[in-house]
C-alpha cells in the first residue's frame, strides 16, 4: 500500500522578503482591501532592489487609461551596475493587474472616494511584487486614538511584564 505523501515542505525562498514598507499608509489611512501587483522594472532597478535600496513611503499609485501607476517611488540606482544608463530613481513605472482588478480599483475610487496606497515592496518567487490597499484618509482624532490605542497596548505589555 502506498501512503499519501505529505505536501513539500515550503522553502525560506519563497516565503516573500520585505523591500520596503510603507509605515506612514498604516497611520494616515484606514486599509480596507489589499491586492498584490507585479511591476515593470529595468535591470539595474531589479539589482537594486536586491541590495535593499528602494523606499515607498513618498510615492503614490494612479489608474489611467486603464493601465495602473507608481510614481515617486525612489529606487537608489547603485554606482556599479548603472554606468552605462542614465538611471531616474523616481521614474513612473507601470504596476501589472489584471483587468477586473483594475476595473475594481477605478470603480472604488472614482464612485467611493477612496485612495490606492502602495503598502509593501517585496520578493515573492524572485519576481518583484508590490502590495497596494484601497484606503480610506483618517482625520485628526481617528490618527489620535491610533496613537492613544497604541501606547495603550504598549503600557498594558509592560504591566503584564512586570506582573
Amino acid at each position: 500500500m502506498n501512503k499519501p505523501s505529505s505536501p513539500p515542505a515550503r522553502k525560506a525562498s519563497e516565503a516573500p522578503r520585505v523591500i520596503a514598507e510603507n509605515r506612514r499608509a498604516r497611520f494616515d489611512y484606514f486599509i480596507e482591501e489589499r491586492l498584490d501587483a507585479g511591476l515593470v522594472l529595468e535591470g539595474w532597478e531589479v539589482k537594486s532592489l536586491r541590495a535593499g535600496k528602494a523606499q515607498i513611503t513618498e510615492s503614490h499609485v494612479y489608474v489611467r487609461d486603464g493601465e495602473a501607476f507608481i510614481t515617486g517611488a525612489h529606487i537608489n540606482p547603485l554606482t556599479t551596475t548603472s554606468t552605462h544608463v542614465i538611471a531616474d530613481p523616481t521614474r513612473t513605472r507601470k504596476l501589472l493587474l489584471n483587468k477586473s482588478e483594475i476595473a475594481h480599483l477605478i470603480g472604488a475610487v472614482e464612485r467611493k472616494g477612496y485612495t490606492i496606497v502602495p503598502l509593501e515592496l517585496y520578493w515573492q518567487r524572485g519576481k518583484a511584487k508590490l502590495q497596494i490597499g484601497l484606503a480610506k484618509g483618517k482625520k485628526q482624532h481617528d490618527k489620535r486614538a491610533t496613537e492613544k490605542d497604541r501606547d495603550w497596548q504598549r503600557d498594558k505589555a509592560r504591566l503584564l511584564r512586570r506582573g
